[in-house]
């Protein structure tokens, strides 16, 4: 008993948390802001580079798969540190925030191409010999027959891409940005108590949670649909 009431004390502090909860509500909005900020570029990125990786010229498909296994075969933790802390040494100096924007604009970009790529390549190949038959070309039956049907398809990845980026962005911790968990790991030292570690762990459920349930609903809309 005496064990779980000293547990109780240091990671459910209820006047922590609550003296706590401005700074870590600031911090969350600045989590979110990140990940939409992210999210937006890492969909136009995704799409341009899962076009050049299904085309059949070679000077785009290629650099298309490069930059897509590097982004996916290195840390994220890298690439935010990489973009913070090595870009200076070729002139280019990044405030934390826009070093954490690049960095997971471009990783979420990598990933986002192969989820567009196998919405593309889901859509039946007998659609894209019939656009030809019309005298379409490659631009033409992407923009009018595979995109619209390929973006319903990919709806509930991006989603879950998003989820995913929202709780990755929390790395952006290491180069001092005061996302959420920096604002509870600066508070909790201030403090001398982990108790807002707890309270940033349910903010993030808060936020997370809704938007696993509407993967969820999304997967079974689109595919009574199909």
């Amino acid at each position: 008993m005496e064990n779980l009431q000293k547990l109780i004390r240091y990671y459910f502090n209820y006047s922590v948390m609550k003296d706590a909860l401005p700074f870590l509500l600031k911090g969350a909005v600045l989590t979110i802001k990140f990940s939409v900020i992210a999210e937006f570029f890492g969909v136009i990125l995704g799409l341009i580079l899962a076009l050049m990786k299904i085309s059949k010229i070679r000077s785009l498909k290629y650099p298309s798969i490069a930059y897509i296994e590097f982004f996916r075969g290195t840390p994220l933790l890298m690439q935010i540190m990489f973009a913070y802390y090595a870009l200076p040494y070729i002139g280019i100096d990044l405030s934390g925030f826009f070093a954490g924007l690049l960095a997971l604009s471009l990783n979420s970009g990598a990933y986002i191409a192969e989820i567009f790529r196998a919405g593309i390549e889901s859509i039946e190949r007998g659609q894209i010999e019939a656009s030809r038959s019309l005298g379409m070309n490659f631009f033409q039956t992407m923009q009018y027959i595979i995109l619209p049907q390929a973006f319903r398809r990919v709806t509930p990845p991006l989603t879950n891409d998003f989820i995913i980026l929202l709780k990755d962005s929390s790395l952006l911790s290491v180069i001092a940005v005061v996302e959420l968990l920096r604002a509870a790991k600066e508070i909790a030292t201030w403090k001398v108590n982990p108790s807002t570690y707890t309270a940033a762990a349910f903010i993030y459920l808060l936020i997370t949670l809704p938007l696993s349930q509407l993967v969820h609903y999304l997967e079974r809309r689109y595919k009574i649909v199909d």
